[in-house]
């Protein structure tokens, strides 16, 4: 395995050397994140001005390798266990394993298999006995809620400690074509999260930023409010919001017009949205 340590701003899919499975310290989790690419082709339906993925395409995930998913996924868990990953490369205070992340270089839900490997993690939970305060995290951009395999795989994320994080970084039509490089409808939005709230525990995560040296615009956090706020009157309710700026380099041509917010600027919006009476956790 690569020798180098880990930290926050480094959330390379090859750390530890393998194909699907990649270990990183979460700002927002708070400790080690066992990640799994499953768009091992960086193609995702979404190009997001801020990825870090390179050579990103439009697209869905490859099929994925369950035996060798299985078998990196068992070997990796158990030698953070057992083994002297977390002392030879994990700083200290850092070294708890946190939550195992259905993230990487794309949509994981576009992954067919996705049902698949909710179940694989599932069991392996039982078989290494993980801690009970692990979590299996979806980190999604909730573009795919309607399908089928997609709602059984949260159904079963929610008997094991589960919860999505559904992207969420404008609340507009035009806000999403310009962040996110979509033109799915905030109807379409407001569905799928409800989808995803009603199957298990769901976050909304938001990333806030400067654009030109622009901070957004009073109007992109009304738009936000109002949809949160559309949200809580028909008892939709998300675990919270989990809002971030940006801590690594984009790797898409919008790289040079972006910088990250101030933590004044951070928490002003912040408390905007805990005036509704949702919890807000703020990383810088």
């Amino acid at each position: 395995m690569n020798s180098a340590d880990l930290n926050v701003t480094d959330h390379s899919r090859d750390s530890a050397g393998l194909r699907y499975v990649y270990p990183v310290i979460s700002r927002r989790a708070g400790g080690v994140s066992v990640g799994i690419n499953l768009n091992t082709n960086n193609a995702c339906n979404w190009r997001c001005v801020y990825c870090q993925v390179p050579n990103l395409v439009t697209g869905t995930a490859p099929p994925v390798d369950m035996a060798v998913l299985e078998k990196e996924l068992r070997a990796f868990l158990h030698e953070l266990l057992h083994g002297d990953f977390m002392q030879q490369r994990v700083p200290e205070g850092a070294r708890r394993i946190n939550d195992i992340a259905l993230s990487g270089n794309g949509e994981p839900t576009s992954a067919k298999e996705f049902l698949q490997v909710v179940a694989l993690v599932g069991r392996l939970r039982k078989e290494l006995a993980l801690p009970p305060h692990i979590k299996l995290v979806l980190i999604s951009n909730g573009s795919l809620m309607h399908r089928g395999y997609v709602q059984l795989g949260l159904r079963q994320m929610a008997q094991f400690n589960g919860e999505v994080w559904f992207k969420l970084d404008r609340a507009s039509a035009a806000g999403m074509q310009m962040i996110n490089n979509t033109q799915l409808g905030m109807e379409t939005v407001r569905k799928n999260l409800a989808t995803a709230i009603g199957l298990c525990p769901t976050w909304l995560q938001t990333c806030w930023f400067a654009l030109d040296g622009l901070a957004p615009a009073k109007q992109d956090e009304d738009k936000y409010l109002e949809f949160l706020a559309g949200l809580l009157s028909d008892n939709i309710r998300p675990q919270g919001v989990l809002l971030y700026s940006l801590a690594r380099p984009s790797l898409q041509a919008e790289a040079p017009r972006l910088s990250s917010l101030s933590e004044q600027q951070m928490d002003v919006f912040a408390e905007r949205i805990r005036a509704l009476g949702v919890l807000v956790k703020v990383s810088i």
